[in-house]
């Protein structure tokens, strides 16, 4: 398919003779006299690219420019002119077009112009179906009447440049909705940078959004560039922020507010322009009464609050949640997806879920490759998932399934510490305390159940 290219121009001998060179070199060539024509031929031809002149009686080219790129943004504009300045090339550019070539015409010259605006159109066009590729990859998947009101909240908040606090427990899909908003967001094109504050230590977190000079600091050996710089024009995600040590709530709020920071070290003023997501699985208010995290912080970031639900409480987008998983787990394999039947759906949705979505997608990853058929049924899943955690019985018959006796109470223990947790919201320390185990142990079991 050859490049489809409209000549503006109400000079007839420019239209004849553009017409036969860019012919011979390949291109569809469409003409117009005037402005008027053109937005016509656009509406009707969809052209690749317009040549199109300035000076022209009636509508001039910088109105027709003007029209072009209101109706057909994507339509590529090469300017020509007998009598161009430098204020008109500006103003044109200004408006979208591609290139300013003045007449005389130099034919290499134009046919340069054109491969080049052609190029970027292309460019163009990838980059629009890649970000259409990379929303779909961080759609959140699901019809309950749960999922469509975070949806809906989502698509009312994302394209503002407001503030948001994402709240949720662990699993349910946080990081995912940030994403979600930035790429629905006006500052889609510039950097998502995330910052997770329960993996960083007070101590380097400051380093770390800051950057520093070489020296700053022992083992500063070179000058980096942190994380509030990276995100310069685009997004900083706060990456459960309720783990941030509160000397560095302090840093992060004032530089936040002035809009400027220097790195560590440096004495240069650097200006910042971001919007901040957070999110967090504590609760923050609790926080606050217990000196843990700054009241005026939490303010600031929670101008829209976003809440994320528990996968129990959208138990209906079980289905295509599955389906999104065998089909991401094949893609990753390359191997055809697997089916799952109704039955293992059923019982997938009688379990309660305490590791949220993250559990179930650990859950299909790994039926998917144990599972030696082409089909998923209610006997492949496992024990622990076949029964809502609030009220799992192991009778005699559940026990007696296993054939050893160490695999029987490993089962009991973990199925007892994970109705507790459920029974505590899920605090380590109120369920150790509780049932008088060791607090890394109720982790660790913890941990493994939101794994499998």
């Amino acid at each position: 398919m050859f490049p489809t290219i409209l000549i503006v121009d109400d000079e007839e001998s420019i239209l004849k003779s553009l017409s036969g060179i860019l012919t011979d070199e390949g291109f569809e060539i469409l003409t117009a006299t005037n402005g008027y024509e053109a937005l016509k031929c656009i509406e009707e031809q969809g052209p690749d690219l317009v040549l199109l002149d300035i000076w022209m009686p009636g509508l001039d080219g910088i109105d027709t420019l003007k029209e072009i790129k209101n109706q057909h943004p994507h339509v590529q504009v090469i300017m020509i002119t007998g009598h161009g300045t430098i204020e008109t090339a500006v103003s044109a550019t200004k408006m979208g077009a591609y290139d300013f070539i003045e007449k005389p015409l130099n034919i290499d010259r134009v046919i340069v112009a054109i491969n080049n605006a052609l190029n970027f159109r292309r460019l163009e066009e990838e980059n629009r179906f890649l970000r259409k590729k990379t929303i779909e990859k961080y759609a959140i998947a699901g019809n309950s009447p749960a999922t469509l009101e975070l949806k809906k909240q989502i698509g009312v908040a994302a394209p503002t440049d407001a503030w948001i606090l994402i709240t949720g427990e662990n699993g349910t899909g946080k990081e995912l909705v940030a994403r979600t908003i930035h790429q629905l967001s006006g500052r889609s094109e510039n950097p998502l940078v995330d910052v997770n504050c329960a993996a960083i230590s007070d101590d380097s977190l400051e380093s770390e959004l800051l950057g520093h000079e070489k020296g700053a600091f022992p083992g500063a050996t070179g000058k980096r560039h942190g994380k509030f710089e990276m995100a310069h024009q685009g997004t900083i995600f706060f990456d459960e922020i309720g783990d941030m040590g509160l000397n560095t709530q302090a840093t992060i709020l004032r530089i936040l507010e002035e809009g400027q920071f220097q790195r560590m070290g440096g004495s240069r003023v650097i200006p910042l322009d971001v919007r901040v997501l957070a999110s967090t699985n504590k609760d923050l208010r609790k926080a606050i009464d217990q000196n843990l995290f700054r009241e005026d912080l939490y303010y600031r970031l929670n101008v829209v609050p976003l809440h994320v639900p528990p996968l129990r409480e959208r138990i209906d987008d079980i289905p295509e949640l599955v389906s999104v998983f065998l089909s991401k787990t094949a893609e990753d394999n390359r191997t055809a997806p697997k089916q799952i039947s109704p039955e293992a759906i059923a019982a997938l949705k009688q379990y309660n879920w305490p590791g949220n979505v993250r559990e179930l997608k650990n859950l299909i990853e790994r039926l998917d490759i144990m599972v030696e058929g082409d089909t998923i049924d209610a006997a492949d899943i496992p024990a622990l998932h076949q029964a809502d955690s609030r009220e799992i019985e192991y009778d005699t018959y559940s026990l007696f399934a296993y054939g050893r006796l160490k695999d029987a109470q490993q089962a009991f223990e973990e199925a007892f510490i994970a109705r507790k947790l459920k029974d505590c919201d899920f605090d380590i320390s109120k369920t150790a305390q509780k049932i008088g185990a060791n607090k890394s142990y109720i982790k660790k079991v913890h941990q493994k159940l939101s794994q499998t």
